[in-house]
């Protein structure tokens, strides 16, 4: 049995692995985004993650020490996680800035129904302005992070050379029309 090398599932997978590590480099980058904002605005770490997990799934951390630990790891686990869909983005030949705007949608989006939604967070539309812009700067850093790792890893694939191939043929057929 002879198996076919540019597979669906094989793409999937693909693009999953790649997203995984995009979405860790970008929750990175995040983290270290919100460490020097902390510290510039003297503010406290959120705990809105927790809040979310309370309500959600029942986790209550035991002590301080335990809850800045649960915190920790949803958000490495959850940033990690929307890496996936910023691979699966990848999948449809989208890249570069229109992949990493629709990827910052999915993500902000989310947050920005989520959070109020448990009361983690309050609606934008009672937010102050300052808020919001930090907000969009967290989650702005962490799209285009995303974005940047997963088509570096992306480049010279064979998906991507299909799609320029398709591109160059359209343009060779465009030029034949005139």
């Amino acid at each position: 049995m002879k198996i076919h090398e540019d597979n669906t599932f094989g793409a999937l997978g693909s693009a999953i692995g790649k997203g995984l590590l995009a979405g860790l480099a970008a929750t990175a980058a995040m983290t270290l985004s919100q460490m020097i904002e902390m510290k510039i605005n003297k503010r406290e770490p959120s705990d809105a993650t927790l809040v979310v997990a309370e309500d959600t799934a029942g986790l209550k951390p035991a002590s301080p020490q335990e809850k800045q630990q649960l915190s920790q790891e949803i958000h490495w686990s959850y940033g990690t996680a929307w890496g996936i869909a910023r691979g699966l983005i990848g999948l449809t030949g989208l890249k570069g800035i229109p992949a990493t705007l629709v990827h910052f949608g999915a993500v902000w989006g989310t947050a920005l129904v989520m959070l109020p939604k448990h009361d983690a967070a309050k609606p934008i539309n009672k937010q102050k302005p300052q808020e919001i812009g930090i907000d969009i700067l967290h989650h702005g850093i962490y799209a285009v992070t995303a974005g940047m790792v997963y088509d570096a890893l992306d480049a010279g694939s064979r998906r991507e050379r299909k799609v320029k191939k398709i591109l160059a043929s359209l343009k060779g057929f465009k030029k034949g029309i005139k």
